[in-house]
């Protein structure tokens, strides 16, 4: 399978330097896909002031939302970027996905520097992931709502060349609108769960219709590929390319390695638990406690997931009489300190590079997992639970190669961390063949750059029929092309 840049013939796979417009319901699609999409529209409308409520509710809650709160509600794009240049836009739904496109971005800025990038976020800890990545260099703004008038404005504001959307970021109007105006879509690093592939079966027609707009998708894997086939993504755009956050750069920290290492103590004994959620601290806590009688210097560095729920953990600490220290409060934690509370966001990826191995929360309760490789690029091995259904591939493939171990409950976490405490040598070989396996995958980046350039070096002129070349997938691992 592979992925061409075709010359407009139907009107929704042509760059040009201008962005025409044509109606809200006159897709690509045909009048029975445009159907579904006026049927969705109608019921996003009718639950509007229900998501009206709940956004003003968030906003009252969580000061975070109130940046620049108006453009999720479609304003404030006007001029956001000015000039004939061509312009690329990045859509990023949170953290995960700003750090999956970082290297793209990165490499975009190299080979383009004069052409400005806008990243869409949802959520703000992708915003703020993505001024802590650029600074000024690219422009970011909030998605708003998926009204045909609110991504109206967002595009006529952005008018961009190139659309990139990471992973599964599928909205009909949004995409529809880039049809209207003739703006190439890729999908990138795309993933579909077996999970969420049913939920999307159910709206075939829409999907195909919104599918209409959509160039290229490059899968992560070859299962990924086969889920968009049948979700009914033309066979012929999709390209399976691998995943791009084994190509991914290290995030910046406000400290380095030895000086977390100077903070807790140098031959402290250390095992991080990143993206925790609710239900998994209590279990972390009670697995450590029981650790701490054969190492009573065992120190748990916990780092929960969503920033809203640094004072429930605070509390929970509190409510057992666990002594802790809190990254916010500058604090360190002393050899009688048994927990470090990270309640401030960005250090995670210098986090687990300081430790011994990590747990990788979401995995515990049925939240889909997170990324093990933020601590497998470290050569750290980790722990997971069992509900890793967004990254069941990933988790596959590091298990095969001892890198990873299925957990279940307090005593199996309890018991996986004695293991790699009690031996900290095969610990460190678990680690290596996880990095060993994570650069043997790498490449997506420049699988998924020979797909976007031509449009970028056509300088928003139409970009004529060519064969694609693209460096084969890693043999023996578990993404391959077909």
């Amino acid at each position: 399978m592979g992925c061409v840049p075709q010359v407009e013939k139907s009107g929704c796979c042509r760059l040009s330097g201008d962005i025409p417009r044509r109606g809200y319901w006159n897709g690509c699609g045909g009048e029975r896909a445009d159907m579904f999409r006026r049927l969705y529209t109608f019921l996003l409308l009718l639950l509007l002031p229900v998501l009206l409520t709940l956004f003003a509710w968030r906003l009252w809650r969580r000061a975070e939302y109130r940046d620049r709160w108006w453009q999720r509600l479609g304003f404030g794009f006007s001029n956001v970027q000015t000039g004939r240049r061509p312009r690329i836009w990045v859509h990023a739904v949170s953290v995960g996905e700003v750090v999956a496109a970082t290297p793209f971005i990165q490499r975009l800025q190299a080979r383009y520097p004069d052409w400005p990038v806008v990243v869409t976020t949802l959520t703000p800890t992708g915003g703020d992931r993505v001024r802590r990545n650029f600074g000024d260099s690219v422009t970011h703004c909030y998605l708003p709502l998926d009204m045909p008038w609110m991504v109206d404005r967002l595009i006529d504001g952005i008018q961009p060349h190139l659309a990139v959307i990471m992973e599964t970021e599928l909205w009909p109007n949004l995409l529809a609108a880039c049809g209207r105006r003739d703006i190439p879509v890729v999908v990138a690093n795309a993933r579909i769960s077996e999970r969420s592939l049913a939920g999307y079966l159910r709206l075939r027609p829409l999907m195909r219709e919104l599918f209409a707009h959509v160039n290229c998708a490059a899968a992560q894997s070859v299962a990924d590929a086969n889920r968009l086939a049948q979700m009914g993504l033309d066979p012929a755009r999709i390209q399976v390319m691998g995943n791009l956050k084994f190509d991914r750069d290290h995030a910046a920290s406000t400290v380095s390695i030895p000086d977390w290492q100077a903070g807790w103590g140098v031959n402290r004994r250390v095992w991080v638990a990143g993206s925790t959620h609710e239900g998994e601290d209590a279990c972390l806590l009670d697995a450590l406690m029981a650790l701490r009688g054969r190492w009573p210097d065992l120190l748990l560095v916990l780092v929960p997931r969503h920033p809203q729920r640094f004072a429930a953990v605070q509390a929970l600490l509190e409510s057992r009489g666990i002594p802790y220290a809190r990254r916010s409060a500058e604090e360190w934690p002393s050899s009688e300190t048994p927990v470090f509370l990270i309640d401030t966001m960005g250090e995670l990826n210098q986090l687990y590079s300081a430790a011994e191995f990590a747990f990788i929360g979401g995995s515990l309760v049925p939240v889909g997992g997170h990324n093990a490789l933020e601590a497998v690029v470290h050569g750290v091995p980790v722990l997971t639970g069992p509900a890793v259904f967004n990254f069941q591939e990933i988790y596959s493939a590091l298990r095969g190669v001892g890198a990873a171990v299925m957990v279940g409950d307090t005593e199996s976490l309890a018991h996986g961390a004695h293991v790699w405490l009690n031996d900290p040598a095969a610990a460190r070989r678990a680690g290596e063949r996880g990095r060993d396996w994570m650069v043997a995958n790498q490449g997506a980046l420049d699988r998924l750059w020979a797909v976007v350039d031509p449009y970028l070096a056509s300088g928003g002129g139409p970009v004529a029929p060519m064969s694609r070349r693209l460096a084969p997938m890693p043999a023996g691992h578990s993404v391959r092309t077909q």
